[in-house]
């Protein structure tokens, strides 16, 4: 009995970090670019009082056990990089990604990061960064006199100025991918580091290498299903309940026992 109150204990503190996933989750339903997440489970050790294929007699072996699980524990957050809806916005500096890919960023730090969100702005020095104000890399410049810009499918960013017939090319937006993008370690602020697990970033331009391509004047919205987080919240305070009615039934079953000697 006091190995159920254990047992059931592992299974409400794993329940209790399955529903902070799904807070989470939800706490970002709108956050440009964003990746839902889910938990994954796995048993713990079991206590084995009897092993498959130990001897009954001396011509006679268990055909199978007699093992008692100690519970549960997360083990993992596995992220869905799944495309989320584009939003039309028709800014002409908010870009969204239609397929694989990341835009890269140059953190403060000389990392450089990856970001599906694409709601870029203009720096005092006319650089193309980020809400944080993290620049594009490579960095793009776009000229203070500039009248409109354009960016195209495949990444080339132009500009026109004013008194000139034809465009000028600003820079060339380039996107990375990995072969494990669930390996990536989200830092907050919609960005993602690589790790060995997730393999290093093959860049290249829009289009070419298995990459996306360029949307301009569209966002990407979080991937995050109201509907779908809310069943998952069910289950999960539901999954918690039923383990907390087993530690209620295993402290009442010892208190049966404890009263015995009255």
């Amino acid at each position: 009995m006091i190995r159920a109150l254990y047992t059931a204990a592992s299974g409400m503190a794993a329940q209790q970090s399955n529903i902070d996933n799904v807070a989470h989750n939800l706490a970002n339903v709108n956050t440009t670019g964003f990746k839902k997440s889910r938990m994954e489970f796995e048993d713990l050790v079991y206590q084995q009082t009897k092993t498959a294929g130990s001897l009954t007699s001396t011509s006679g072996e268990a055909p199978i056990g007699f093992e008692v699980g100690l519970g549960t524990r997360p083990v993992a957050t596995a992220r869905d990089f799944g495309t989320g809806n584009l939003r039309v916005t028709n800014g002409p500096l908010d870009l969204a990604l239609e397929g694989r890919g990341f835009f890269q960023l140059s953190l403060p730090d000389g990392q450089t990061g990856y970001t599906r969100a694409g709601a870029l702005h203009l720096s005092a020095d006319g650089a193309l960064v980020t809400s944080e104000g993290y620049p594009l890399e490579p960095a793009i410049t776009i000229p203070p006199n500039a009248a409109s810009i354009a960016v195209s499918r495949d990444g080339i960013v132009s500009v026109m100025i004013p008194g000139e017939s034809a465009a000028q090319q600003a820079g060339t937006i380039e996107l990375a991918s990995f072969q494990n993008p669930a390996g990536l370690r989200a830092v907050g602020g919609n960005i993602f580091v690589p790790t060995t697990a997730s393999g290093e970033p093959t860049t290249g331009a829009p289009g070419t290498e298995s990459l996306g391509s360029i949307a301009q004047g569209f966002l990407e919205e979080s991937n995050v299903s109201v509907v779908e987080e809310m069943v998952n919240l069910i289950l999960g305070q539901r999954a918690y309940e039923a383990n907390a009615r087993v530690v209620k039934a295993a402290d009442e079953m010892l208190s049966n026992v404890n009263n015995m000697a009255r």
